[in-house]
């Protein structure tokens, strides 16, 4: 399997990249219960590898230590119980040292497995491994935006990043509307390449006639709304989604700040002045939801979305670029890269949809409630991670995710 291992190195040395600006205090930072610590996000990604690849391959394969299980398993109850969530920023020990160690290791035995496994392990090992590769993906893009939160609460407003030389202000492009007939659709993935389950089983879909905005919506945009006292007008606010903005005492997008007559946001490269032509993103839900509402539009529905996307050029703004924030749309409609974009969707299982068995099982499925779908992957995203039946989920209410909009309308 040596394209299987290529990819292996490459996707475990592209974390270990991503931690190479970090100072060793940096590792231990945690600032809400949903973010996690870098260090802890290095040693889940092994602990994933260990568990479900190598304890039950490996020959005699014995945990590098029993203790690990129990302080990295993130919310697999089949595997054992776990180290409370909120509190992963308290694990001082063990050191940063002790889990790149834990790493080297894990990585060691992986390659051994995948050098000399004999054929039947194989057919089962190459499915893990590519799973344990795409939930690394994920963990590179949430030590980025975890990261970015707990930057952003520090009042000396510290760069994860330089700003790229090259970027340029560009003047936003104007929006249109690409009409869409009423119609049978499918939806899902199709089979070829990696998929995570939810993104299946593939099924037909009647969409009506709609039309959906050629970019998403900009910084520039959304600032309009906020100087029009959009967050004072509960008339555009879902019930939930106002009691949320009065008791978080939401003014803004997360990480924007009034900086004399206009705004300013912190990035991973510190504050900037807000680029009004780049995709507006650290935005909720309810917050798309009140702008669309504003706007005289809605948000589409996550069928109407990757109707519209498919067959799309895939380019845009990703993790490797080194940018960290999201550019203005340059032509191509922005439909992959920079902003995950909120659709009007609920996050539940597809016609026929099951859970695979065993503890990968609990990967996705087990979500599937109290969750809304975001689509098209964002500018800390991996390039090769994103594909558009891919599925993003996360509560209404979350906002330190790269998460902006798109709008949609009926035809």
């Amino acid at each position: 399997m040596p394209a299987l291992l290529g990819r292996y190195r490459r996707t475990r040395g592209q974390t270990e990249w991503l931690c190479a600006p970090l100072e060793v205090e940096d590792f231990q930072l945690q600032s809400m219960p949903d973010c996690s610590p870098p260090k802890w996000h290095l040693a889940h990604t092994a602990w994933f590898f260990e568990t479900f690849v190598l304890c039950p391959f490996a020959p005699g394969y014995k945990p590098h230590n029993p203790a690990f299980g129990y302080l990295f398993n993130s919310y697999y109850d089949a595997v054992g119980d776990r180290w409370p969530r909120a509190s992963r920023g308290l694990l001082s020990r063990p050191t940063v040292a002790d889990v790149i160690a834990y790493r080297r290791a894990i990585d060691r035995r992986i390659e051994d497995l995948l050098e000399t496994a004999d054929e039947p392990p194989r057919a089962a090992i190459a499915p893990l491994i590519e799973l344990g590769l795409n939930h690394e993906e994920q963990h590179q893009e949430l030590l980025l935006t975890d990261l970015k939160h707990a930057f952003g609460l520090n009042p000396l407003r510290p760069a994860y990043a330089p700003w790229p030389e090259a970027a340029a202000t560009m003047s936003p492009l104007p929006l249109r509307w690409d009409s869409h007939p009423a119609g049978l659709h499918s939806v899902g993935h199709t089979g070829d390449g990696f998929a995570f389950d939810n993104e299946g089983p593939r099924h037909r879909v009647y969409v009506n006639a709609y039309d959906i905005a050629s970019r998403p919506v900009t910084a520039g945009e959304f600032a309009a709304f906020v100087d029009a006292g959009g967050y004072d007008s509960p008339e555009f606010w879902l019930s939930d989604g106002w009691a949320t903005r009065v008791a978080k005492r939401w003014t803004a997008p997360l990480y924007w700040e009034r900086a004399g007559g206009g705004w300013s946001a912190f990035t991973l490269a510190g504050i900037r002045p807000l680029d009004p032509a780049e995709p507006v993103c650290h935005v909720s839900f309810y917050e798309a939801d009140a702008y669309a509402r504003w706007a005289g539009a809605r948000l589409p529905t996550e069928a109407e979305w990757e109707s519209a996307a498919g067959g799309r050029d895939m380019t845009g703004h990703f993790l490797e670029d080194g940018r960290y924030h999201p550019a203005a749309d340059e032509g191509n409609g922005q439909w992959f890269g920079d902003v995950w974009e909120w659709t009007a969707s609920p996050y539940v299982g597809y016609p026929g949809f099951k859970p695979a068995a065993g503890a990968v099982g609990e990967y996705n499925g087990k979500f599937m409630c109290n969750q809304v779908v975001l689509r098209g992957g964002s500018c800390v995203t991996p390039a090769e991670h994103v594909r558009p039946s891919y599925r993003n989920f996360f509560p209404p209410d979350a906002r330190w995710q790269f998460s902006g909009l798109r709008l949609a309308r009926d035809a």
